[in-house]
């Protein structure tokens, strides 16, 4: 049927929102915590890794907090969906260095599904925060059928 708007429950969204703060509130704690894993798989080009995973880390705090105030939730969303592309390097690193130590191993079943998640990552900050309806809604076809 054409012009059918389809859109999930508004507790899907929230759903979906308090998880990924809960998952950026655990990572940006990580970052702060024990930041020398995440300085290792820093690549070498990023100058003052240890300040950039510091401000990684309170990035993540503050994305994840503005998820959950609804004023902030747009920006929050755009954000981390932001941080989320600004990392990737930094996982396709991790990837290539566990690779080189260790070849296909085990570890491939958390680095391969995490590279390929991360633009559903992306997409999950923006659904999630309410800046895109997409796939869920589609705006109504204002076209008449011809007579």
């Amino acid at each position: 049927m054409r012009g059918v708007t389809a859109s999930p429950p508004p507790l899907a969204r929230a759903i979906a929102r308090f998880a990924l703060a809960a998952i950026f509130l655990v990572a940006g704690a990580a970052h702060l915590s024990w930041p020398a894993p995440f300085v290792g798989v820093t690549p070498d080009w990023v100058p003052a890794k240890e300040m950039v995973i510091a401000l990684t880390g309170v990035a993540e705090l503050l994305g994840a907090i503005g998820l959950l105030i609804p004023r902030l939730r747009k920006a929050a969303g755009i954000g981390l969906g932001l941080y989320a592309v600004c990392v990737f390097p930094a996982n396709i690193k991790h990837a290539a260095d566990y690779f080189a130590a260790h070849g296909w191993g085990p570890g491939w079943l958390y680095h391969g599904p995490r590279l390929l998640l991360q633009p559903v990552i992306v997409w999950w900050a923006l659904w999630a925060s309410g800046v895109t309806d997409w796939p869920f809604h589609r705006a109504a076809d204002t076209q008449t059928p011809a007579e």
